[in-house]
């Protein structure tokens, strides 16, 4: 898969300046741009996270470290770095004693300086993704574990165990629709309203039964699937994933999401193991 180039975004009130960073930046790096802290705030609401941000210090109504500040509570991994052409160091250390901004660098600026700086930048803010991603998979994975290793405690029929489940799962995940079935005449557990719809002739789900493998649709909006299962229960990103034990399917898992997404592999690969404790609960409690 081809790596997509690290967001930047650059704020200066100087035209020049801005375009001058554009131009710098523009190859390697999906570049935003915007002449305001204002400006730039809106940018990130529309569009989300950078990897880095370069702003320059001194600009009307709010300087380069307030604004950084105020980015810091809803993108804590962006890396920020002020352009300064005056040296106000009471400020800049309290912001960066504070983790608003991570480098400063004077004005006028040396472009190969500043390349590599925000080449360590973007690398510095790739690796804080990789470790918080394993943070997340890992804590999610111990959820789901947790939910099915209770079943081992618990005296629950099949359709109670399936219910808890789905539960959890569900919550777990975010979604607004967990639903578990049987494959085998056995019973199905639903987390949410799957609003009286079937999940029998949904294109994932018979891919699944067909293949035994995960599969994913994160944003149906965007796909040629067609099923009125989504217009009812509003889904815009549906995940299937096989409960197999010893190569016989057992269930199956749909998840559905109110919102779309570009990727579910996060959740694929917090379902791996979770899926495989599952099929092994499940076939403990019809030998009950």
């Amino acid at each position: 898969m081809t790596r997509q180039k690290p967001r930047l975004l650059v704020v200066d009130d100087e035209p020049d300046n801005l375009d001058l960073l554009y131009r710098t930046f523009r190859r390697e790096y999906q570049v935003l741009r915007a002449e305001s802290g204002r400006k730039a705030l809106e940018v990130l609401e529309d569009d989300g996270e950078v990897a880095v941000i370069i702003s320059d210090q001194r600009m009307p109504d709010m300087s380069g470290t307030e604004f950084l500040s105020k980015t810091v509570p809803d993108f804590p991994d962006t890396v920020r770095i002020i352009l300064t052409g005056f040296t106000d160091v009471t400020d800049l250390v309290q912001a960066i004693n504070n983790g608003q901004v991570h480098r400063y660098i004077t004005k006028p600026w040396e472009p190969t300086q500043l390349k590599q700086l925000v080449q360590k930048a973007a690398d510095t803010y790739e690796l804080l993704k990789e470790s918080h991603h394993a943070l997340y998979v890992a804590d999610r994975q111990s959820q789901l574990m947790s939910r099915v290793a209770q079943l081992s405690q618990m005296d629950l029929s099949e359709s109670e165990a399936l219910q808890l489940i789905a539960d959890g799962w569900g919550q777990t995940l975010s979604a607004q629709l967990c639903v578990i079935q049987c494959v085998e005449n056995g019973p199905t557990a639903i987390f949410g309203n799957l609003g009286g719809q079937s999940l029998t002739i949904n294109p994932l789900v018979q891919a699944v039964l067909a293949t035994r493998t995960l599969q994913t649709l994160p944003d149906v909006s965007a796909s040629n699937v067609s099923d009125p299962l989504y217009q009812t229960t509003a889904t815009k990103a549906h995940l299937v994933a096989p409960i197999v034990f010893q190569d016989r399917l057992l269930a199956i898992v749909s998840l559905h999401w109110s919102h779309s997404y570009r990727t579910l592999a996060d959740v694929s690969d917090i379902l791996t193991i979770a899926i495989n404790q599952m099929a092994q609960a499940l076939i403990a409690v019809r030998c009950r």
